[in-house]
């Protein structure tokens, strides 16, 4: 299960023209918010990253606000552990659960989780803030994810499992987000 003294978000590429390609994206966007939103209020660090952001934007203004602070790293390679930036930002945290969304599922999420993994992290994918340009592509990433050892789960569930109770002192403020 979750532990929130323990995890560590990371959100990957969700940059404009990546958001515009991808499928149900305003359910992935509200999704990304929400627990953006919920790590900032019960102290759980966030990395973002964004690929190649010359040609491919910046990351939602939105998910910027909901945590302000955060600087996005810039990355070239499709897994952001291919990037030294990144890795010298995940070490700073020491964190062992690390909750990874964005875009796309089958080719950027995938590959820094199968990393992840393969690094000794406990990876656990949150699918409704995760997209692909396709549902078949956004599916097979999924499923390979899974056959690699990364928990699939929702938005919701990170959430509550790092309530754990509703006597939570930011339940209510969380309880807000969910509504």
């Amino acid at each position: 299960m979750l532990n929130r003294d323990n995890s560590l978000l990371i959100i990957i590429d969700i940059q404009e023209k990546l958001i515009k390609a991808a499928q149900n994206s305003n359910s992935l966007i509200n999704s990304a918010n929400k627990i953006t939103k919920a790590a900032n209020i019960l102290g759980i660090p966030l990395i973002i990253t964004e690929q190649y952001p010359k040609g491919l934007g910046q990351t939602d203004p939105s998910i910027i606000e909901a945590y302000p602070n955060v600087h996005p790293i810039e990355k070239t390679s499709f897994s952001a552990m291919q990037e030294e930036n990144f890795i010298n930002e995940i070490k700073k945290f020491n964190k062992k659960q690390i909750l990874l969304c964005g875009i796309e599922t089958h080719i950027c999420v995938l590959q820094t989780a199968i990393e992840l993994i393969s690094n000794g992290y406990d990876v656990y994918i949150l699918k409704d803030a995760s997209s692909s340009r396709s549902e078949f592509e956004h599916k097979s990433g999924l499923d390979l994810l899974q056959q690699y050892g990364a928990k699939i789960i929702s938005t919701e569930i990170a959430i509550f499992q790092w309530l754990r109770t509703s006597k939570h002192p930011h339940f209510k403020e969380i309880q807000a987000l969910i509504k």
